[in-house]
């Protein structure tokens, strides 16, 4: 430049530097002008030397950027090719650590950026780099001039950043673009190029700013943030960006905006993700109905195009030698109509694709719907803000309504990510939990299930996955579809479905070909996560399919048909990968995540019976195990899962549940205690309750933990008497007269019941069998009368006032037809203390005799009841007396030896009187002499140590009438003997005497 112009540049005094720089545009025009480019460079280059070096003092700095400006006006869009030469010096001064260098050199950047336009777009990278610094400065004018220029920017950018091309860029930029965009593209998009000219690249390639983006989208800095969205709102605003082709590379970061304490910013994050939002779907819809309309097009052309070929083709009634003469000699070459009509097949595909015609936002843009998925799962793993968690789950339920086929393939870690929020503290994120989780629910079972997916157009041949016997499932020897969820009166033996052949129905969950299926393949590495495994299924293997599949007369048909068209189908909803997350769910703290687990597992069962939770899965302990849950709600859903598996299941299956079922009681007494009757009357009510108890019948029968035995047959006695779902049950129990399988079923449970005397006299009350039950009672009368049996007879007192035991008070008014009725009830009666369940059973009998009703007894040669002839006639009444007998003597002997041996009563105690009291007892006339006297002793109770003598207590003993002005009930009289609870032993002896004695005089009498 000229020498006086050069001075006056770094004057210090900011007028003369003005001066000289109009100066030095006049200089550069006129340079411009005559085309003397070497100069114009020189004076560039004398320029960057002037502001870049920063030992140079300020004014001539500050000159060179004035300077630097002044020539840029002066060259126009020309300035193009100089950039490359101070674009990156006057970066630098954007980190100056002086403010007015940091400030000029914005202004400087403004004016050539204004006057240059869309050629500044070669460097927006760097320019927007060094920009989002500034717009966190701490300097007030620097902050001001970095935003003029921001505002140039993106006013340039609406206006030309998708259609402008450079006219200056030099091979060193284009090759640095090059090796970027290759570097950094992660979606792909349509090339930057224009239609029609290859070698032409478009100035602004989003592509390469989508990797600084991504980069800057994690800072802090609210200032920064507000750039970035500002910047991320008008690259949306250009149709023809499609900015929401890259969203999955920012919208991590973006979504931490959500929780910025700056107010300002999540507002612009909000909008700009609603708009990202509302574009999807649009984008979606106009995807499917571009399909929608695609389809039958394709259809008409083919059908067009096949009437054509039929014009083309000779008449079918010329004989072989006339028809012989159009056909080609060589097979593989091709005539020419055929030839022409494969071009107008590809052109027509062609026009399909372009779908030529008016142009619709969003039609062809691609987007990456999994990785935006992927993400807003990384959302939900409680680390991140509550308006983050809040809005991935929204967005996940609008993916749920406009792309379904997207987030189906994603239930399997859906599952984890949504149901532990359903019971999330804040009330925001449980709302959207809850509809993201019900939609998705709603997704998966409008799905096509595995039944109605057909395998093979032909009906007549067999499908591939025929099985001559199955392991698994009902198979039914019709040639009917089975339903999804066969009813539980559908349950054919093992023997049966051994024997159907190749017209078995087919597995309505296998669409493919003959290989185990992937959800029974690793059982044990799925239980394992829950609760011990159990042993693997036994899977068919492919050999054994293909020789069934022999037997078949179009099984050579067949087996290449599905291997073409199975594989194009893949299901994209993995069932097993979906029930191994949703028993995971079992171990939350939260009772609406387990109930949400099992709500899934109950749709998905009854979706796909045969493909899930069989009984040999590795789920099943699981579900077992929930039994044991604290929550109400879910022992109800869980048992109706267990009854849909096991209505779905073989008769073995169902007696393997049974097994489980009394196994899980027998180890854990609390649940026996606390939640039996709620388990059992469900099962019932899901399931049909006679086979239930049939099934509890025989495997109790066998039982060896006699304890156990007689604690869960009083549980499942007390449910049969009580229950209302049971009450179908109890009428079958009352017609041993009328049918025959009413006769079986008693004495399958009789058998059972014999386990416990009250529950079997109770049952004997419940099918009106009189006679047996009052021969029952002599037999009481030779077992060992324990505290807990007269606790049972007292609450079957309490139940025969009940209204299920109404038709056996009004039969008390028939005593000539009824007459071992009041046997019973007066044997009960005897054998009860003097509690107010025996003031309750006298007074009872006491109306019915003061009434008139005079007991007659029964005499040998009487009309007896048609029920006693019955049961002689039909039942071994014998039979089920000595089986009894066999049974409680078995008990008597294990409680016995559960004592230490000692079969003598009260052996450990020693005081005074102990003569007298056994002299009373053996004076009490006893039939029985060798049977064990009353015991009080409760099985398992360790017996306490000898008391001191002389310490007699002034308890009153039960049968007492002062006793039983203390309290009433036998509940009462037994807690003031301290039956359950340590005692004195003088008064512990005293009372067991006392007993005893009156027992014998009770006998006695």
């Amino acid at each position: 430049m000229d020498g006086p112009i050069a001075k006056q540049l770094v004057d210090k005094m900011y007028e003369k530097r003005k001066a000289a720089a109009l100066d030095l545009e006049k200089q550069v025009r006129e340079c411009h002008q005559q085309g003397d480019e070497k100069r114009i460079s020189q004076i560039v280059d004398q320029l960057v030397d002037m502001f870049s070096h920063a030992s140079n003092p300020l004014h001539v700095r500050n000159g060179g950027l004035i300077g630097l400006a002044g020539t840029a006006i002066a060259l126009g869009v020309d300035v193009a090719p100089y950039m490359d030469k101070f674009v990156e010096p006057l970066l630098g001064c954007f980190t100056d650590p002086e403010n007015r260098v940091r400030y000029f050199s914005a202004e400087c950047l403004y004016n050539i950026a204004k006057v240059s336009k869309g050629e500044i777009l070669v460097y927006f990278n760097p320019i927007f780099d060094a920009l989002s610094k500034l717009a966190a400065d701490s300097e007030l004018s620097v902050k001001n001039g970095a935003e003029l220029l921001d505002r140039l920017l993106k006013d340039i950018v609406a206006e030309s950043a998708s259609v402008y091309v450079p006219q200056y860029e030099t091979e060193k930029l284009r090759e640095q673009g090059s090796e970027t965009e290759q570097s950094s593209i992660l979606v792909p998009y349509p090339d930057d190029g224009l239609d029609g000219y290859p070698g032409m690249r478009k100035a602004f390639s989003l592509a390469r700013f989508i990797p600084l983006l991504k980069d800057r989208i994690y800072v802090v800095s609210p200032f920064t943030r507000s750039f970035l969205v500002s910047w991320i709102t008008v690259l949306d605003s250009v149709p023809e960006l499609e900015l929401v082709t890259y969203l999955p590379e920012f919208i991590d970061g973006l979504l931490k905006y959500l929780s910025d304490p700056t107010e300002d910013v999540r507002v612009q994050t909000e909008n700009i993700l609603a708009d990202f939002l509302r574009e999807i779907r649009d984008v979606s819809v106009v995807r499917k109905r571009s399909d929608d309309s695609v389809k039958p097009r394709r259809g008409d052309d083919s059908a067009e195009q096949g009437s054509r070929h039929e014009d083309q083709l000779p008449d079918i009634t010329m004989s072989h030698s006339e028809r012989a003469v159009f056909l080609p000699e060589n097979p593989d070459s091709m005539s020419p109509v055929n030839e022409e009509h494969a071009l107008k097949d590809d052109s027509s595909s062609e026009l399909d694709a372009r779908d030529a015609g008016v142009w619709v936002p969003g039609q062809g843009v691609k987007i990456d719907y999994a990785a935006i998925v992927n993400i807003l799962i990384s959302q939900l793993d409680g680390e991140h803000d509550e308006i983050q968690e809040t809005t991935a789950l929204r967005w996940l339920a609008e993916f749920l309504n406009f792309a379904q086929e997207v987030i189906v393939p994603f239930t399997p870690r859906l599952i984890p990510a949504i149901l532990p929020n359903i019971a999330d503290h804040v009330p925001m994120i449980q709302s959207a939990a809850v509809r993201t989780n019900k939609l998705l629910l709603s997704v998966i079972q409008s799905l096509p299930s595995p039944a109605e997916t057909p395998v093979a157009s032909a009906p007549s041949r067999p499908p591939l996955n025929e099985r001559p016997s199955s392991s698994r499932g009902p198979a039914a020897s019709s040639p009917t579809p089975m339903p999804t969820s066969p009813p539980p009166s559908r349950q054919p033996t093992l023997g049966k479905d051994s024997s159907i052949s190749e017209t078995a129905t087919p597995e309505p969950e296998v669409s493919g070909p003959p290989l185990p299926p992937p959800d029974r393949m690793t059982p044990k590495s799925r239980a394992n996560t829950i609760i011990s495994d159990i042993p693997a299924p036994v899977i068919q293997s492919s050999s054994q399919v293909d020789q069934t599949r022999a037997y078949s007369p179009t099984s050579a048909i067949s087996v290449p048909f599905a291997s073409q068209t199975i594989p194009e189908e893949p299901d994209p909803f993995d069932y097993q990968a979906t029930v191994n997350a949703l028993t995971i769910q079992f171990l939350s703290e939260h009772e609406e995540t387990r109930v949400a687990a099992l709500k899934w597992l109950i749709m998905l069962h009854q979706k796909a019976p045969k493909k899930i939770l069989a009984m040999d899965d590795g789920t099943f302990p699981a579900l077992l195990k929930t039994l044991s849950d604290s929550s109400e709600e879910v022992i109800k859903h869980d048992l109706q899962l267990l009854a849909q598996i096991s209505s779905s299941s073989e008769e073995s299956y169902f007696k393997a549940f049974m097994m489980n079922l009394l196994e899980l009681f027998s180890t854990d007494r609390r649940l026996l205690e606390t939640r039996s009757s709620l388990i059992i009357r469900q099962l019932c009510l899901n399931l049909n309750a006679e086979r239930i108890y049939r099934t509890f019948a025989e495997i109790l029968e066998k039982e060896e933990d006699l304890e156990f035995a007689s604690d869960i047959v009083q549980k499942l006695n007390l449910i049969l008497i009580t229950a209302p779902e049971l009450v179908d049950f109890r009428r079958r129990l009352k017609s041993l007269e009328t049918r025959q399988d009413g006769q079986a079923l008693y004495i399958t449970l009789y058998r059972s019941w014999c386990h416990n005397a009250v529950a079997v006299f109770s049952l004997c009350l419940l099918a009106q069998a009189y006679e047996h039950a009052s021969n029952l009672l002599q037999i009481f009368a030779d077992l060992e009368i324990t505290v807990q049996l007269l606790v049972q007879i007292d609450k079957l007192v309490q139940l025969i006032e009940s209204p299920v035991f109404t038709y056996l008070r009004l039969q008390l008014l028939e005593p000539e037809r009824y007459p071992y009725l009041f046997k019973c009830l007066y044997g009960l009666l005897m054998l009860l203390p003097q509690s107010s369940a025996f003031v309750s059973l006298r007074n009872r009998l006491n109306a019915v005799n003061s009434a008139g009703f005079l007991h007659i007894a029964p005499k040998p040669n009487s009309v007896l009841t048609s029920r006693s002839k019955i049961g002689r006639d039909e039942i071994k009444w014998q039979e089920l007396l000595s089986h009894f007998r066999s049974v409680q003597s078995k008990h008597e002997k294990a409680r016995r030896q559960a004592q230490g041996g000692d079969t003598a009563p009260f052996a450990g105690f020693s005081f005074p009187g102990n003569e007298k009291v056994n002299g009373t007892a053996s004076a009490s006339g006893s039939s029985a002499p060798s049977r064990a006297p009353l015991r009080r002793k409760v099985t398992g109770e360790v017996l306490p140590p000898p008391p001191p003598p002389g310490r007699m207590g002034g308890l009153l003993s039960p049968l007492n009438p002062r006793s039983r002005a203390q309290g009433s009930g036998l509940a009462s009289s037994l807690a003031a003997q301290g039956v359950g609870r340590p005692g004195t032993p003088s008064s512990q002896a005293q009372d067991g005497s006392k007993a005893r004695r009156t027992l014998s005089l009770s006998r006695k009498t």
